[in-house]
């Protein structure tokens, strides 16, 4: 594959991807000035100032913001800063992505798709509930559980967790259990009365969600 490009940031997702991509592209701080093609792997609220210093010869990763005239290439991902299995992974598109960028994406397996800017903040919203809300509640579970002196041994909540999701991608809504798709009120009274206020809310409130 014969591509060429910096990747502009070492956050975790700068990093991970010029892993995964080798001596195909150079990975630079945000200070730095390279030629030719950039791809932006900052905050949110730095590509502006940053893609002003790159006009027409740069992309950003951001899921959220949408910025004229410059493509976005999202990969909808979990980066830890190493360069993983992405196979089938979706890659969101939005504006003129560079076909070099783009081939090089889905070299890595990433799975492109179009994404037109007024669906970006849905998009990246659903993104949010999926990841960082959903680690939120793990790791919430996980701290009520050690406030009322209960340690799970092995891996804990997390097989729990895995199998949830994976039953949930082989069946869809078929794929959900417990006490609210049973309807039973007297397991879930008991639950929620046992919890901390603020979870209580949580957990109600969520199990009357469909």
């Amino acid at each position: 594959m014969a591509f060429r490009f910096s990747i502009l940031g070492r956050g975790k997702a700068g990093r991970a991807l010029a892993e995964a991509w080798g001596d195909r592209v150079t990975l630079w701080s945000h200070e730095a000035a390279p030629e030719g093609w950039v791809l932006l792997a900052v905050p949110d609220d730095a590509i502006e100032a940053q893609a002003a210093r790159f006009p027409g010869r740069c992309a950003h990763l951001s899921g959220s913001l949408h910025v004229p005239g410059v493509p976005c290439l999202h990969p909808l991902t979990s980066f830890n800063g190493r360069a993983e299995d992405w196979r089938g992974v979706p890659l969101a598109l939005t504006g003129a992505a560079p076909s070099e960028l783009r081939e090089a994406f889905e070299s890595l397996g990433f799975a492109p798709f179009e994404l037109l800017p007024e669906q970006k903040a849905l998009y990246h919203a659903c993104a949010v509930l999926t990841s960082g809300h959903a680690a939120t509640l793990w790791l919430g579970a996980l701290r009520q559980l050690e406030a009322g002196g209960i340690r799970l041994p092995g891996r804990g909540l997390w097989s729990l967790a895995e199998a949830t999701l994976k039953n949930v991608a082989e069946r869809g809504e078929g794929g959900r259990t417990g006490p609210f798709i049973r309807g039973d009120e007297a397991t879930i009274a008991r639950d929620a009365q046992a919890l901390e206020p603020a979870w209580r809310e949580v957990f109600l409130r969520l199990g009357a969600l469909r």
